[in-house]
């Protein structure tokens, strides 16, 4: 009888040891992640992404808009609040604080100059940081800070 007992628990043990485990740790699990603001700015935004840094088009209706980065690698949709087609969970428009993207590019330097010929606020200077990367930031339409950076390694040693 307690053998019984010592087999059960071991496998109560396991069974918890294995919920408590990350998916996978294999890199076998193919994910891609497309992050999702919610804005009833969509035509400011399409305006924005793909005038000022050169975004283009993957899909979009009326009330839904997926973006691609010029070399088309990651995506980023906009979704208008309070849609019928939607879920609940996703009516509620973005607040315009507690969010930022990071675009890294390989030429900061001819980005920055553009983004200076435009109407668009620089709301951190192009600068160099001590850990090597150089990078300015700007704000979408929505109030969405975006870190536009080229990573480098770091000079100190």
């Amino acid at each position: 009888m307690k053998m019984i007992r010592i087999t059960i628990l071991l496998g109560v043990l396991a069974s918890a040891h294995s919920f408590c485990q990350p998916l996978s740790t294999k890199t076998d699990i193919k994910m891609k992640l497309n992050a999702g603001i919610i804005t009833p700015k969509l035509k400011e935004t399409k305006e924005f992404y793909l005038n000022h840094l050169g975004f283009g088009v993957t899909f979009e209706n009326e009330f839904y808009l997926l973006l691609h980065t010029p070399d088309g690698g990651s995506e980023i949709s906009f979704l208008l609040p309070n849609h019928p087609s939607q879920q609940p969970l996703f009516h509620k428009a973005f607040g315009g604080q507690g969010m930022y993207l990071t675009i890294e590019v390989d030429d900061i330097d001819s980005i920055y100059k553009k983004i200076k010929e435009t109407d668009i606020s620089i709301k951190i200077d192009i600068r160099d940081e001590p850990w090597g990367d150089r990078h300015f930031a700007i704000e979408d339409p929505n109030g969405i800070g975006i870190d536009i950076v080229k990573y480098s390694p770091s000079q100190e040693n």
